[in-house]
């Protein structure tokens, strides 16, 4: 696997690790509505879950070759 995928997953697992953190955050401190809460829980997991997919389909293709 080359840097520059291991550097683009990386990017996306640690946005979306921020993105998960500051919702929690911003819900503890914050009075947000359950659509707030909701979309930012979900666009951090959308993202691990795209760092993830993203790993795993290149580290496939490399296996593949």
């Amino acid at each position: 696997m080359n840097s520059r995928t291991k550097k683009k997953s990386f990017i996306l697992l640690l946005s979306g690790l921020s993105v998960v953190a500051l919702s929690q955050i911003s819900a503890h401190f914050l009075k947000l509505t359950d659509l707030e809460k909701g979309l930012s829980m979900g666009v951090g997991i959308g993202l691990l879950l795209m760092a993830v997919f993203f790993l795993k389909t290149k580290s496939l293709k490399q296996i593949s070759e």
